[in-house]
């Protein structure tokens, strides 16, 4: 009897510690992009605010075109440029297109960003609308304004992406090649001046809408202190030439702390973001 007990209790140990040893294995692992990455593809505060920002950028398109003093390129547009035909700069990766499956898919496989992967998820051609950029890309263009898409997105992958936003209903430029990529040209770098440039030759920008601080001033990979002053003398833009879709996944801002210096661990890139937080000292004992 006392063997037989015995038997039992070990049995019952045994599957209490297998079911432990399952549950440790199934745990799943913490990730600085959980929270981000569930707001943007779930939230219906985010497509709400997506909403907002496109249906603001009718309003300031119109005022836009009715001044032909506005211009969103105030760096690059030369002078006499009032006559000059209207545009609209677009970044696409988060600004136009929703890509949170990628970030999903690092999430998952605790991977971080790679060339290799992210040109195969463009090639996959699986990247949505966000909310309100189809409908203000055919405004625009329905207006006679020319819609061009400045991407960091590598000059390899514009046939996935002309077809991808193709097949979305995107306005493709007709005659014009409105896809400026990065690396098209040599002197096309992550920096987006020099292709601003190219279409204020021609065109009279009006407005400039991205999720990056890079998409409106090229200071972007610079300091937080620097960001922060750059940020402050472009003041007079911000939700009249240039509108920002909330992108909370990656960008500039997440790299700012580390000083871009991807080389660094990914803990010691954890440990500069908890220590630039500035935090409630906490209740009065």
């Amino acid at each position: 009897m006392i063997a037989r007990t015995a038997l039992a209790l070990g049995a019952v140990i045994s599957t209490i510690l297998s079911s432990g040893v399952a549950r440790a294995q199934d745990a799943l692992p913490a990730h600085d992009m959980l929270l981000a990455t569930l707001w943007t593809q779930r939230a219906v505060e985010y497509k709400g605010n997506a909403l907002t920002v496109f249906a603001l950028a009718r309003i300031r398109l119109d005022e836009a075109l009715a001044d032909k003093n506005w211009t969103a390129s105030p760096a690059e547009q030369k002078a006499d440029y009032q006559s000059l035909p209207p545009a609209v700069i677009l970044d696409i990766d988060e600004t136009l297109l929703d890509n949170s499956r990628y970030q999903v898919w690092m999430l998952k496989n605790n991977q971080t960003f790679g060339t290799k992967t992210w040109n195969q998820f463009c090639a996959a051609q699986v990247s949505t609308a966000i909310p309100g950029a189809l409908e203000f890309t055919k405004y625009a263009d329905s207006k006679g304004v020319k819609v061009f898409y400045i991407t960091n997105r590598g000059a390899e992958t514009e046939k996935d992406t002309r077809e991808n936003m193709a097949k979305l209903g995107f306005p493709m430029g007709g005659n014009v090649d409105t896809f400026l990529m990065q690396g098209e040209k040599p002197e096309w770098g992550g920096a987006k001046g020099t292709r601003r440039a190219v279409v204020t030759k021609d065109y009279r920008v009006l407005l400039n809408i991205g999720d990056n601080f890079g998409d409106f001033d090229d200071r972007y990979r610079t300091s937080e202190g620097e960001r922060q002053k750059a940020f402050e003398s472009d003041m007079a833009y911000w939700g009249r030439q240039w509108l920002v879709i909330a992108n909370p996944t990656y960008g500039s801002f997440d790299t700012a702390p580390f000083g871009h210096d991807f080389k660094k661990a990914r803990e010691e890139q954890r440990k500069t973001k908890w220590d630039v937080l500035e935090s409630w000292v906490g209740p009065t004992p």
